[in-house]
C-alpha cells in the first residue's frame, strides 16, 4: 500500500473544499486498485457530491440546520458552537474509499470528492490519502 498525507487550508468559515484533483493526481501512476481519503481530525469529514452548482453551498446549510453554531453542546472549548463540529464526523465520515481503474478515479460525472470542515478554530488540515493494488 502506498500511502501520504497532504494538507488543505480551509480557512476561518465552514467549507466545502473539493480535492479531487490532489486525490486525482495521487493515482495517477497506479494501475488498478482502491483509493482511501481519511481526514484524521475530530472535526472534519469527507463527501462524495457535485460542487459548483449549488450542492456544497446547500450541505453547508443542512449542516448547519442539523448542527447549529450555538451553545447546545456540552462540548464547549473553541469559538462558540465548536461542540457541533465534533458531532460532524457522525455524519460526514471521516473517509471515503474509490475505485481506480487504470490510474484514474471511477467517480460519477458530476461527483467530486471533497473535505467537509465546519471548524474555523482550525484552518489548516491533513488528508491522508492510500492507494491499494488491485
Amino acid at each position: 500500500m502506498r500511502s501520504d498525507v497532504i494538507e488543505f487550508r480551509t480557512g476561518d468559515r465552514p467549507q466545502v473544499r473539493d480535492i479531487t484533483e490532489a486525490c486525482a493526481s495521487f493515482v495517477a501512476d497506479e494501475g488498478d486498485g482502491l483509493l482511501n481519503v481519511f481526514v484524521p481530525h475530530a472535526t472534519a469529514g469527507i463527501a462524495i457530491l457535485e460542487t459548483g452548482a449549488g450542492s456544497d453551498d446547500d450541505l453547508l446549510n443542512a449542516l448547519q440546520a442539523l448542527l447549529p453554531a450555538d451553545d447546545r453542546w456540552r462540548h464547549r472549548h473553541g469559538s462558540p458552537g465548536h461542540g457541533r463540529d465534533h458531532v460532524l464526523p457522525a455524519i460526514v465520515a471521516p473517509h471515503a474509499t474509490v475505485p481506480v481503474l487504470g490510474g484514474a478515479i471511477q467517480l460519477g460525472v458530476w461527483q467530486s470528492i471533497c473535505l467537509v470542515d465546519t471548524n474555523v478554530d482550525n484552518a489548516v488540515r491533513k488528508v491522508r490519502l492510500s492507494f491499494l493494488t488491485g
